[in-house]
Formats: structure tokens, C-alpha cells, sequence
């Protein structure tokens, strides 16, 4: 049978290799010097269905072929291209207009349609597997029921992960493994298999036998590859499915397109065909999409101090087993990066519910008015079924055009559709997908309602909202009711059983407009160098009760949400900007951290408990940055006309500048000592907006972190760590943390390739060698700032996502808790419990923590003798393990952890999992509201002239990036009417060329030729200031980015006086260009940035 199988791949190869041959030579007529990359990829579905059609009769999938009007970047094309490793803001694949060709057997003559419903741009719609006497060929391979997903997860031969599309590339999608570092391959739409952004999935990796050469896999790398296990392969083998056993050669290069997915029906794969049909220990345990609520036992929580052997099944020590075998191969592999496929979708990605896009409703009534017009076309079916399916455009490249019902729309919208209304497709319109049938090569989406014009604000907040989830609904009164009068004052009793430290000088340092002021500092001098620090944080917990339903709501939320202009906030404004803000003259319950500390950083002594604090100021950040810079003298300091906040209670402003000085000294030891144990930071300038009275963006400037920032961000970080270190202990099973993997190893190498290739020395072998590179690169590029920000953008691509997990998840090893970036073996979130749900629940930890060592304490009759100071068995320094294992000590932390609601280790692996996407959603919320701010900023500014730096370069396009906007863009200017494009890629230099009189046609073109003011806006040096060109793109193919604003823009914003360069023009890699950037989309498309060349010439 495997023979049988490798005799048709290879029949598949041959079967394409003319095609090849004839592709190779028309790339490499296109470039002077040439290099061939390996493998190969598709580029339409047409042509991926197109050739699976053919090889329905092997069983084999064909090697994939580019389209030979794609004006866009092709991954495999066989032109060189230097670069650093892709960072793409914005941008999006080039289209293709090939059409789809469907064979079959009824059918053996292709059928080929004048327009493609490929996912790269598609103008006909028809939904093939619904057109009546058409082949009914199944594009997608069945998933596998689910109890065989159950028993191939127990038994380690396919893996459990997250779906993730890449947005300039959707035939590209990864498969991250927990404990895996590098991403699993899953290339091209068959292999997807109907998986979308977000699904949970299951992907079966192939062995490594089979795995692709990573880009740059030849070049440099900072440590050396381990030896190779003999048994490694083997092992592999069996874990990722035997169905390649024998294939044990590791140094060719294999095309993934060249793996046969026909017959992959599960029970035909050796290791499932003879497993027994009884699967009812196959249990698996997939993240939750929505919020939980903690689990209740008889009116009791589960016990969080069970050992974790009674919470999972014996099978998860498989899987951890099989992950970590395909780790070590990863490892042993390292110029190999691993593929696999699709098999099964365990659990729906909620985006399915809210995808936001564009009706093509021109296209929709002009067939509606052919079959009225045209009595022949009526009898067409296939013109029949257009009429009655519209297209839909998401505006996130990473989902697939779509099919909606007519007769499903929104009675709204339907009858401006009869109405012959165009203008809906100039709305922004929220969708969600219905479903995706094996037979159909696009899914099936319903509409909802329209947010309005794509062109205005409020509509696109409102939609990026919709598409992550984000809820914007005021609270309910069930719990707001949950939360006292805001006439509410600390009661007796808290001040009876809490450390009164309101005569203490408390501060909080805050941005200027915050008003949930959830931190303070404190700083005593005690004797020499030692200093006692406390860092207080609002007791949020004490008015959020476990399972009440401001709980339950604030857990939905999970996290506050900031769109620039406004927040939309996790908890309630009467909690959150008063009853648990830290106001200064008002007093405030508190949870309070304090360190003894050497001004070395040394850490001495520490003690912990809830507090009663009343702070004496609210320091903006500037406020404090000012003291520090010594613009404020101690001595002789007077407020007048300084701007400064009111200062509450028996305080001086003396008493607050010595301590502001003081925590400073403290701060900078800290992080000194925190970079000397290997920490990693990697900061580069942020782009700020300024914003009229309307919020709106007028103007944009580059921002960076000052040592006020790093002051306050040193003791936060000291203070998670103190809480991580003490609920981890006390609970060792039921804390949650949070954890950052290592980099992802691919965009790593890539990026390491990249700096050796410049003569820049990276060694990236671990977070205190990267940061150190990094510093003497920063050094060495002194005189050129503007690159060395570069880098360090590209060196954050690598970095992994931090996540939350409860410490007794036994799918996260321990040696996998650590935090990278911080290079420390424990972190948490404790310090923001206004705006973030996990932090609420670390505090009932360590208020759990707290109540069972005062209960010990007692009971051991030592409480009551000793100060609570002196004495502390769970929450100091020196931990008292054989305490904390004893009867009473496991009978006193479990009534508090009762008392105090901790959840137990399923439930809290179930709400790390969940606020984990409400993280990523919020994430994606702030960079998609920065990405709108720039359009708008650019759409009223009408044109932007800007120098860029020149990162990628090529014979077809360059990669560029605008340090001022912190944004990438890419220039084509192939195939340009009147440019002549000459590639060295010897010198990595490319020669631009304008000959108006002159036309370029190429064998093999299509014969469309883009304009020249689709890539240069070109100005006569005669009148610069006043001639601008309108881009003339009708009747043209525009390519890629080609849109242009309408009117003819009349205002230019420059803020460097930018001379245009002449023709021709020499791009060397690196090198500074002037461009002109300009907003396109919003009412016809998705918001873009496009970029064009910025030059002068007397021929225009």
C-alpha cells in the first residue's frame, strides 16, 4: 500500500514537471542573475482544484503552479529577493484571475468559468455544489469523527492547536503546538481543510522525512545543531502516523503539495485501522469559548490541592510524551520546519459568529438586470443561481470569500437590493459563517445587520468591536446591585482586621487622564541602605464576590478594552474609577507588598496582607518625570504655577520628591540586577495620535518610554513575581500564572541569517544573549537610530505570546512555566485588577494564602506570641514547606481557599483559556484601531511624502518602511507602462528606468501593464509644489495597492522639505527613498495604506 502511494505522488510530480520547466524559464528570462528557491505553492484555488481534479485518478495531489497574472509576491517564484525577515502591516496577496476548472468523470472536458471564486479575488459568484447536473466533486476530505480525534489525541498521532492564517498569504496557514517551538506548516486549501482563523484543530504532522527546508536554513545559526538521536526518527515516525514509515531520508526537499490527501479517511491510516470501536476512554478536554462559571460540588469547591493524577486522565502522559518527542525532533532538525494537515475541527473559532465585510452588490444587480434584459440568459442556471447568491468580501485577509442566500438577507437590505440601492456595497456589513460542505470550495455566511459607510469612523470601531467580541452594552442591575452606594465608606470592621497604614505617604503615578487608579508607592529609609518599598494595589476582590454576577459579567469581559478615544471597561465606572480607584484623600482598601531592599536591589525581607491606605497625591507621569530630571529642587520647591496635583494629609511636597528620588535609585538597581539575570527588552519608539475635540487624528508623532514609566514598571513587575512565587507555593495545583515560550525558532534563524548577512553579531541562544546583541548592535548603529528601531520590530517578531495557565494544567509542563522576556521562573498578574478578570482571581489566591497561615498560625499557638511580621510560614521569604504539607496546614489552606472562592484546577485551566482570547481579542482591538487612526489621518491629510527605508528588494517589487507612520509597504513595479526594471542581485541593487515611448511586453505576460502613476507619483521639477497627477487607472490592470483618492488630492503633509529624485533611479538595499503615501479603501474595500515612489522628471 505504500509503494503504491509513493509511485502515485511521484506520477503526480512528473505530471506537472513540463509545466514547471516552463514556468522556470520564464522567470528566469525576468532577471539578469537568478537564484531558485525551493519548493512550491499554490497561489488560486482554481488551480489547486484544477489539478486535484486530475489526480483524482491517482490519489495523488499535484505540484502547485503560480498564476501567470499574479503581480503580487509568489514565496517559491525562482527570482532572488533580499530581505529582512516579512513584516507585513497591512498588507495583502496579489489576485488572480484564472477561473476555476472542474473535472469529473460525468464531466471529463474541463468546464472553465470566465471569473475565478478563488479566495485571491473572484468577480463571478456560483456556488458549484448547488448548480443541478455540475460535477459534485468534493474539494475537502471528510474530518474524522470525533472519537477517533479522541483517540488519536490519547494516543499522540495528531496534536491539538490553534488555526492561524497568514493575512498576505491565506493558502499559508500554522498550527502552533504547546511545547513545540516551532510552528507546524499547513499549505494550501485542501489541507486546511475548511478550517478558519481561530479553529481549534486537529493536524496531523507528517514525519520529518517529509518536512520543508526553512527559509535561510543554510546560513547562519548561534548555536550549533544537537546530535541526532539514531531512534529520534523512528520514534517520530510512529507518533506523527505510520502511514510514511520507510520514508527515512531527511535531506530532501519534499513539496507538501505532493502528500496525498485523497484517501486519507482515518481508519485507512496504519494506527487507527486497527483500533478497537469502543472509544469511551478517548476523553478529550477542549478549551472553552465562553466564560465558566467556577464548578460547584455539593455547594463546595473542588479541592485545588488534589494531586493532578486525579484531574486528567493517564492518557494526557502520552501526549505529553508525543509533544515532546516532536519537540526534540524539531530540535534535531533545525533546517526543517514541520507540515502536516488538517483532519478534524475540534472546536468552532468564535470569529465564525462576527466577520465583518463588503456585499459586491454592483456585480449582484447587474446579473439580476441581465435576466430580466436577456430572455436567453434566463434559461442559463448558472446565472439563474447568481441571482440568487451574493458575494461577500471580509475585509481580514485571512478568511475566504464567501456565498450568502438572497432570500437570507436582512429585510432592510433586501429591499433596497429590490430598489436597485448600490450604495449597500459601500457598507460595512456583519456576517457569520453558516457552514462549509465538502462539496462547496467557499463557505456559506448569513448576514446580520450593516454598520454603516466603510468611509466613517463609528462604523469601523463599531465593526472591530463586532468582530472580537468586545461588549459594549452598559452593565446590568443585577450587577450593579452586586456593589455598595458610591456613599460607601470603609467599615469598622475592615479596619479592625486590615494594617491600618493611611498615616503612611501613599502616591499613585498614573498617565494624566486615568481615573481607575489601581496602584500606589510607598518608601520608607530604615537603617543604612535598606529601604522598605510597598506597592499597594486596590482590593478589588472585596467588592467582586465569587459566583455573583458582577463576577460572572466581569469575567465575559475579562479585560478592559481602550479604542484611543474611549475605554469600555471590565467593571462597573462606580468600582472602577471610585469605589476601588486609589483617589488621593479617600480611604481605600488595599492589597500591600513590602520589601526591605538594599540600594543594590537586593531583596531582604518581605511581607504581605490587606491594608487600609489613603493616598496623599495623583503624580502624572510627566510629574514625576520632571523630579527625576532634577527640574524640581526639594528645598526650595513652591507648586505655584507649576501645574502640580492637590496634596492631601499631614504631607509636604518635600516628603513626596525625596521619596519619587528614592524609588528611582531603587528602580534602577532593580532592573540592572533583573537584565544581568538575562532579561529581555525590546523597545523601539510607539506612534502617538493627537487628536482634536472630536477624536479625531489630526497630526502623529513617535513616543518612548521614559524612566518615570520604568520606575513605576520595575516595582510591578517585582510585585507579580512576589505573588506568583507565593500562590504557586501555598497552591500548588491551583495557581494561576502566566508564561512566555521562547521565541519561534523559524522567524528566529530568519532573523538571525538576516543580521549575520549585515555584519551584525546576534547570538540569540538565550533572553540575556539576545538583549545583549542587541545592545551592541545599538551601539554600533549609534549614528543610525532610524534602522537600529527597525530591528527591533524585526526582533519582536519572533517572541511568542504571553499566556495565563493554572499551575496543576499538566498539559503545561513545569519546565515550561517560565517567562521568557523576563528570564524568571515565576510570573502572574496582580498589580491591574480594575481592568484585567485574571488579577481579581490571583487576589482571592493570596487572600486565601494570607487567611490560611493566620489559621495555621493560631492553631500552632504562635500567632498569638510572635509578630505576624517576624513570623510568616506561607507568604515570606523563607517558605515552610513541611507546614504547608501537614494535616493542619492542608486542612487550613483548604477552608480558605473555600472561604475565599479559588477555584479548582479544571475550572481554573478552563478561565486562563478563556481570558487568554479575550487577551489576544483585546490585542487585535488596539492594533486594528491604530491601523484606522493612520487611514484617517492620512485621508484628510490627502498625501503623505515621507523618506522610507528600504528593508526588502527584488526584481519585481521592494518591501519599504515609514518610520514615521512604524508601518511596511511594498512597491511593484514590474511590468509598468514606460519603466525598465534591471536586477543585480549580486550588489542587491536594482536599477528603475522611465521611457514614456517605450513599451515592455514579456513572453508569457498577460498583455495588462500597470501605469506609471500607479507606482510613482512623478512631478515636474519645473512646478513641483503645484502639479500633481491624478492616477490613471481606468481600463487598467491596477495591481496590488493601486487605488487612489478621489478628488485629485490638493494638500501634501511633509515634514521634511523632500526633494524627488530623477530617473534613473539606483534602490540599494537599505538605502533611503522618498515615497508618497496616500489612504485608499474604506467605502470599497478594506482600509489600506498605499505607497508609491516619489520622483521628478522633465518628461512628465
Amino acid at each position: 500500500m505504500m509503494a503504491e502511494r509513493q509511485q502515485t505522488t511521484a506520477g503526480g510530480i512528473d505530471e506537472y514537471g513540463d509545466k514547471d520547466k516552463k514556468k522556470k524559464r520564464r522567470s528566469n528570462r525576468r532577471s539578469k542573475q537568478n537564484s531558485s528557491l525551493p519548493g512550491s505553492a499554490c497561489n488560486s484555488v482554481s488551480e489547486q482544484h484544477q489539478g486535484a481534479s486530475k489526480s483524482l485518478q491517482n490519489g495523488s495531489m499535484p505540484r502547485s503552479c503560480s498564476s501567470p497574472k499574479q503581480h503580487g509576491p509568489n514565496k517559491d517564484s525562482n527570482v532572488a529577493f533580499n530581505s529582512l525577515p516579512a513584516m507585513h502591516i497591512g498588507d495583502q496577496t496579489e489576485k488572480s484571475d484564472t477561473g476555476i476548472k472542474i473535472c469529473s468523470k460525468s464531466c471529463p472536458t474541463p468546464i472553465s468559468f470566465e471569473e475565478s471564486v478563488s479566495v485571491h479575488g473572484s468577480m463571478d459568484f456560483v456556488p458549484f455544489h448547488l448548480v443541478k447536473g455540475y460535477s459534485q466533486q468534493k474539494y475537502f476530505d471528510p474530518h474524522w469523527p470525533l472519537e477517533v480525534v479522541n483517540v488519536g489525541l490519547q494516543n499522540g498521532e495528531v496534536f491539538q492547536a490553534t488555526f492561524c492564517v497568514n493575512a498576505h498569504n491565506r493558502l499559508e496557514a500554522y498550527c502552533a503546538i504547546d511545547g513545540v517551538p516551532v510552528d507546524v506548516l499547513i499549505s494550501g486549501i485542501p489541507m486546511q481543510n475548511r478550517a478558519v482563523e481561530g479553529d481549534i484543530v486537529a493536524v496531523k504532522v507528517y514525519p520529518p522525512a517529509l518536512w520543508s527546508r526553512m527559509k535561510g536554513s543554510a546560513g547562519f545559526s548561534s548555536t550549533p545543531a544537537p546530535r541526532v538521536d539514531n531512534n529520534l526518527f523512528d520514534d517520530l515516525t510512529q507518533i506523527v502516523g505510520n502511514s510514511f514509515k520507510g520514508k527515512n531520508k531527511v535531506d530532501v526537499d519534499v513539496d507538501v503539495s505532493c502528500i496525498p490527501v485523497r484517501d486519507c479517511s482515518p481508519l485507512c491510516e496504519r494506527g487507527f485501522s486497527n483500533m478497537d470501536s469502543n472509544f469511551s476512554d478517548g476523553t478529550i478536554y477542549p478549551e472553552s469559548t465562553g466564560p465558566m462559571n467556577y464548578s460547584n460540588v455539593d455547594g463546595h469547591h473542588p479541592s485545588v490541592l488534589g494531586s493532578f493524577q486525579e484531574a486528567y486522565p493517564d492518557g494526557m502522559n502520552v501526549v505529553i510524551n508525543s509533544v515532546e518527542k516532536l519537540r526534540e525532533a524539531v530540535i534535531s532538525f533545525p533546517s526543517r520546519r514541520p507540515i502536516g494537515r488538517v483532519v478534524a475541527i475540534i472546536e468552532l473559532s468564535p470569529r465564525r459568529d462576527a466577520v465583518v465585510g463588503f456585499l459586491n452588490v454592483k456585480q449582484w444587480l447587474s446579473f439580476r438586470e441581465s435576466c430580466k434584459t436577456d430572455k436567453k440568459d434566463t434559461e442559463n442556471l448558472a446565472t439563474l443561481l447568481n441571482c440568487k447568491y451574493i458575494q461577500f468580501s471580509p475585509t481580514d485577509p485571512k478568511f475566504p470569500k464567501m456565498m450568502v442566500l438572497v432570500g437570507g438577507l436582512p429585510e432592510c437590505i433586501q429591499k433596497r437590493l429590490d430598489g436597485g440601492d448600490a450604495t449597500i456595497e459601500m457598507e460595512l456589513v456583519a456576517a457569520r459563517i453558516e457552514g462549509w460542505e465538502e462539496e462547496s470550495p467557499v463557505p456559506q455566511a448569513y448576514i446580520m445587520h450593516t454598520f454603516g459607510p466603510g468611509g466613517e469612523v463609528e462604523p469601523q470601531i463599531a465593526a472591530i468591536l463586532f468582530e472580537n467580541a468586545i461588549c459594549s452594552a452598559e452593565f446590568s442591575p443585577e450587577s450593579l446591585s452586586c456593589l455598595p452606594r458610591d456613599t460607601w465608606v470603609v467599615t469598622q470592621v475592615e479596619l479592625e482586621s486590615r494594617t491600618d497604614i493611611r498615616n503612611l505617604c501613599v502616591f499613585t503615578i498614573d498617565p494624566s487622564t486615568s481615573t481607575d487608579l489601581d496602584d500606589a508607592l510607598s518608601v520608607e529609609r530604615l537603617s543604612g541602605d535598606i529601604h522598605r518599598v510597598g506597592v499597594h494595589i486596590a482590593d478589588v476582590s472585596y467588592f467582586v464576590q465569587p459566583d455573583t454576577q458582577l463576577d460572572r459579567e466581569a469575567h465575559v469581559r475579562s479585560t478592559s478594552v481602550y479604542t484611543r478615544n474611549c475605554k469600555l471597561p471590565m467593571l462597573p465606572p462606580l468600582l472602577s474609577e471610585n469605589l476601588g480607584s486609589l483617589i488621593p484623600g479617600i480611604d481605600r482598601l488595599a492589597f500591600s507588598i513590602f520589601w526591605k531592599i538594599s540600594l543594590s536591589g537586593i531583596v531582604v525581607d518581605r511581607w504581605i496582607g490587606r491594608t487600609v491606605v489613603r493616598s496623599c497625591c495623583k503624580l502624572s507621569y510627566e510629574h514625576a518625570q520632571d523630579i527625576i530630571d532634577g527640574q524640581i529642587d526639594a528645598d526650595s520647591f513652591s507648586v505655584t504655577g507649576k501645574g502640580f496635583p492637590p496634596l492631601h494629609g499631614n504631607f509636604q511636597w518635600q516628603d513626596i520628591i525625596r521619596s519619587v528620588r528614592n524609588l528611582h535609585e531603587i528602580s534602577k538597581a532593580l532592573k540592572e540586577k533583573r537584565f544581568n539575570d538575562g532579561a529581555l527588552l525590546l523597545e523601539s519608539s510607539k506612534i502617538s495620535f493627537l487628536l482634536d475635540d472630536y477624536g479625531i487624528p489630526y497630526d502623529s508623532m513617535l513616543s518612548e518610554r521614559k524612566d518615570s514609566n520604568f520606575l513605576v514598571e520595575e516595582f510591578m513587575l517585582l510585585a507579580n513575581r512576589t505573588a506568583a512565587e507565593i500562590i504557586s507555593r501555598t497552591f500548588p495545583y491551583g495557581a494561576l500564572l502566566r508564561r512566555h515560550p521562547e521565541p519561534n525558532m523559524r522567524k528566529l534563524r530568519e532573523f538571525e541569517v538576516f543580521c549575520s548577512k549585515h555584519g551584525l553579531e546576534l547570538d540569540a541562544s538565550s533572553s540575556g544573549s539576545f538583549q545583549r546583541s542587541l545592545d551592541n548592535i545599538r551601539e554600533k548603529l549609534k549614528d543610525d537610530m532610524v534602522l537600529y528601531d527597525i530591528l527591533i520590530s524585526y526582533a519582536s517578531r519572533p517572541l511568542q505570546v504571553a499566556k495565563y495557565f493554572c499551575s496543576g494544567d499538566i498539559k503545561v509542563s513545569e519546565n515550561d512555566w517560565s517567562h521568557y522576556a523576563l528570564a524568571v521562573p515565576l510570573y502572574t498578574h496582580f498589580t491591574s485588577p480594575l481592568r484585567r478578570y485574571p488579577d481579581i482571581v490571583v487576589h482571592r489566591t493570596l487572600a486565601a494564602a494570607i487567611e490560611a497561615e493566620y489559621m495555621y498560625l493560631k492553631k500552632q499557638k504562635i500567632a498569638d506570641k510572635v509578630n505576624h511580621e517576624d513570623k510568616r510560614c506561607f507568604t515570606g521569604i523563607c517558605f515552610d514547606k513541611l507546614a504547608a504539607e501537614s494535616a493542619e496546614g492542608q486542612q487550613a489552606l483548604s477552608d480558605a481557599a473555600l472561604k475565599h472562592g479559588v477555584p479548582c484546577t479544571e475550572t481554573l485551566s478552563d478561565v486562563a483559556a478563556y481570558c487568554n482570547k479575550r487577551e489576544s481579542a483585546s490585542r487585535r482591538v488596539k492594533d486594528a484601531v491604530d491601523r484606522l487612526y493612520t487611514w484617517v489621518l492620512l485621508k484628510h491629510k490627502e498625501f503623505l511624502i515621507s523618506e522610507a527605508r528600504v528593508l526588502g528588494l527584488g526584481p519585481r517589487f521592494m518591501s519599504i518602511y515609514i518610520h514615521k507612520l512604524a508601518i511596511e509597504r511594498r512597491i511593484y513595479y514590474d511590468e509598468v507602462e514606460g519603466m525598465m526594471v534591471e536586477w543585480f542581485e549580486a550588489t542587491s541593487t536594482v536599477v528603475l528606468s522611465f521611457c514614456p515611448s517605450k513599451r515592455f511586453h514579456r513572453r508569457g505576460s498577460p498583455g495588462k501593464f500597470k501605469a506609471l502613476d500607479d507606482v510613482a507619483w512623478v512631478v515636474n521639477p519645473c512646478d513641483r509644489n503645484s502639479s500633481i497627477d491624478k492616477p490613471a487607472t481606468q481600463d487598467r490592470d491596477p495591481g496590488p495597492k493601486c487605488q487612489n483618492p478621489d478628488p485629485i488630492p490638493k494638500s501634501v503633509w511633509s515634514d521634511l522639505e523632500i526633494d524627488p529624485p530623477f530617473f534613473p533611479l539606483t534602490v540599494r538595499l537599505l538605502s533611503t527613498i522618498p515615497v508618497a503615501l496616500h489612504a485608499v479603501g474604506g467605502e470599497d474595500g478594506p482600509l489600506d495604506i498605499a505607497a508609491r515612489l516619489y520622483m521628478s522628471s522633465y518628461l512628465r
